[in-house]
């Protein structure tokens, strides 16, 4: 690979999103563009959860400490694009991090049908499986996140646009103007 493009005043990339939005296709793309690496949540998490042990209910704490793993990396390592649902938000404080929202809205509206079929097609997932990830796991996800980071608040989602610096509609944008927005919002013409 060549060298990582360096870019003034900005160390590491967030990038957030609701399950199946486009943030996984959208950090590859950036990646490839600025040679830097994707840390993917998802394995971010299983690594974390097999060296510290993971019980068939995770912890509170448990979720806390994956956190603040998250939040090292983007505070001590560079040229990271760090893809996961909380990225974004672990982020909120920490300065040389630019962070990016990915959603799938038409008017403001999430539009769900795409998500699941975007996963169903992805991940080789009966539709009712994909529906049951989307909605099951999300609902379980807020559960949780808004009991520990937001006092229970109902209205709390990490989709809420107040913390990022550009949200990406994979709805209206298709990969390649997804790419160009953020290489736009990077100042890379």
């Amino acid at each position: 690979m060549d060298k990582p493009v360096d870019i003034s005043d900005i160390r590491n990339i967030t990038i957030s999103g609701r399950i199946a939005s486009g943030a996984t296709t959208l950090a590859h793309h950036i990646a490839q563009y600025l040679g830097w690496e994707v840390l993917d949540g998802g394995k971010l998490f299983r690594a974390f959860t097999k060296d510290h042990g993971y019980a068939a209910e995770r912890s509170d704490q448990f979720d806390l400490d994956y956190e603040e793993k998250i939040k090292h990396i983007l505070k001590t390592e560079k040229h990271r694009i760090i893809q996961s649902h909380l990225a974004g938000f672990d982020a909120q404080e920490i300065d040389g991090v630019l962070k990016i929202l990915v959603v799938c809205e038409d008017a403001g509206v999430d539009k769900a049908d795409i998500r699941i079929d975007r996963l169903a097609n992805r991940d080789a997932f009966p539709v009712d499986q994909a529906k049951n990830e989307v909605f099951e796991r999300e609902e379980q996800n807020l559960k949780k996140w808004r009991r520990l980071y937001a006092n229970g608040s109902q209205e709390w989602v990490y989709w809420d646009p107040k913390y990022y610096d550009l949200v990406v509609n994979t709805f209206t944008h298709n990969q390649e103007e997804s790419l160009k927005l953020v290489l736009e919002k990077l100042g890379i013409k």
